[in-house]
């Protein structure tokens, strides 16, 4: 009887087994990653926008069990670190950070996790990572679901150093060198605009709207709009693409950078309403809508 061949069996160690494992593995981790890790909560919008591009912002996080200590949402905290608790004067101040160095596959159990550290912890203690476990609830019971935030836009770090606190030598230089690559932003503040920002990148300024909307009926609108020469926020903006991000998809504009934010309001505003117009359309797209839309996702990436 003739022998098995061996030639494409794999070797224990090969390069096309390591090569397999690897994909298997990657797909796993593809499987366990939370799609939309803030997905239930009001404020998902604005903590996307947080999480990836706004340099350095706060809020007073609206928490749903009524707790007795405050907790404060960051941008991001001296160190990247996860989560602080501080004394300011006479309060203790707890503080969890959205742009860390350490996070899980699932965004929101993170923010969950460091918002239970944070409700206990000792005033001086500080989390690298919030590292959550089977017993980290869920963030939309600690998070009231219903609130949007309450966000301060900071052009600077400085609040990183509390208020009658001299700063070490290493925190000092921490804040310097954190306020030097700062780039200036805004939240644009409109009745029903929810997680729009404007941010000033030097040679030309952006307006990136983090959209709440399943992506392929908020494409569909885009399109829509687009076919009519509509996508526009106003005369000196362009638009430059999209991008997704924990599972929303956020529209990018090009603005005139001597224009004030304030001044995009009205645009963005009739913009957001030919938005809503298309979204309620329930007609197939036409042909030259769906032109539109293929090349729209032509300039379109994805971050996570």
């Amino acid at each position: 009887m003739a022998k098995k061949s061996k030639r494409n069996s794999p070797k224990p160690g090969s390069a096309r087994q390591e090569k397999l494992a690897a994909r298997r593995a990657e797909r796993e981790r593809a499987d366990a990653i939370a799609t939309r890790p803030f997905e239930g909560l009001a404020c998902e919008c604005d903590l996307v926008a947080l999480r990836e591009f706004v340099p350095s912002a706060t809020a007073p996080l609206p928490l749903a069990d009524g707790s007795s200590r405050p907790v404060t949402l960051a941008t991001v905290l001296p160190g990247a670190v996860a989560a602080l608790v501080r004394t300011e004067g006479d309060d203790t101040t707890a503080v969890v950070g959205m742009q860390v160095q350490a996070y899980s596959d699932d965004l929101g159990a993170d923010l969950a996790a460091s918002i239970a550290w944070a409700g206990t912890a000792e005033p001086g203690e500080t989390r690298a990572a919030a590292a959550p476990d089977a017993d980290t609830p869920a963030v939309t019971t600690l998070v009231d679901p219903s609130a949007q935030l309450d966000i301060t836009v900071h052009q600077d770090f400085d609040w990183w150093i509390p208020e009658g606190v001299e700063a070490t030598p290493e925190v000092a230089a921490a804040v310097q060198q954190a306020n030097a690559a700062i780039l200036p932003s805004a939240r644009i503040e409109a009745d029903g605009v929810v997680g729009a920002w404007w941010v000033d990148a030097g040679e030309r300024a952006h307006l990136r709207w983090v959209r709440p909307e399943d992506e392929d009926a908020l494409m569909a609108a885009l399109a829509r709009v687009h076919a009519r020469g509509e996508l526009t926020v106003g005369e000196g903006s362009r638009f430059a693409g999209s991008f997704r991000t924990h599972g929303l998809l956020v529209p990018v504009f090009d603005l005139d950078r001597e224009k004030h934010p304030t001044e995009w309001v009205d645009g963005i505003v009739a913009l957001g309403a030919r938005l809503d117009e298309a979204l309620a359309v329930d007609e197939p797209l036409t042909a030259a809508e769906r032109r539109a839309r293929d090349g729209l996702r032509g300039r379109q990436v994805t971050l996570r």
